[in-house]
């Protein structure tokens, strides 16, 4: 069995890992890897808030990702402060062609109820496969630092990953999200073998 299959069900269901040479460029590029997961943090921070903005009238979404902005938020405070710590430099932001792949993904049209559940399920995804990077990032780094650092980050990163799932459960029939949800894992496995492998990206 090769390391795809090996590892495939450790990845909250994602359908291809990330390529084992990622993590060895990713410790060369350390300031890049850092500097880009910052603005990733951001951008996730700023995605919870649209859409509180674009479904207000969703309660329960607005009431559970409202503490997620605050806890992306400080993420991105703290990635600054290990950038800072160790004399990097924060830079400009970087296209992240990843994300803007899955975005194309995004069916148009429908409901509200159907759009918020897109975007939750694509949110969802962002979410797992940042968190199956932060635990190559935990294992392989050798800043022991670093290493306890992206461990944490992989265990919140985890926990809004079933946030973003539940709350599409709750506003969908759940078989249909599931549905749905191996559409976007298999979508999300073909942008993973399209994509460049780079060590100045997060994803």
């Amino acid at each position: 069995m090769d390391w795809k299959e090996s590892t495939k069900k450790k990845m909250l269901h994602l359908q291809l890992p990330t390529d084992p040479r990622w993590v060895d460029i990713a410790k060369i590029s350390l300031e890049a890897i850092l500097v880009d997961h910052a603005y990733c943090e951001q951008k996730a921070a700023s995605s919870c808030i649209s859409l509180i903005i674009k479904f207000p009238e969703f309660d329960t979404m607005v009431d559970v990702l409202s503490p997620v902005v605050a806890e992306e938020w400080a993420h991105f405070e703290a990635v600054m402060q290990q950038i800072r710590k160790r004399g990097y430099r924060f830079g400009h932001p970087r296209k992240d062609e990843y994300v803007v792949q899955l975005q194309r993904f995004i069916h148009k049209g429908g409901s509200r109820t159907y759009q918020l559940t897109e975007h939750l399920l694509m949110n969802a995804l962002i979410e797992a496969r940042s968190c199956e990077r932060f635990k190559l990032l935990s294992k392989n780094l050798q800043d022991e630092e670093l290493k306890q650092f992206y461990y944490d980050l992989m265990v919140s990163e985890a926990g809004h990953y079933v946030n973003f799932i539940q709350l599409a459960k709750t506003y969908q029939d759940p078989e249909k999200v599931e549905q749905r949800w191996k559409e976007w894992l298999d979508f999300e496995k073909e942008v993973m073998n399209s994509l460049e492998i780079r060590g100045d990206r997060m994803h």
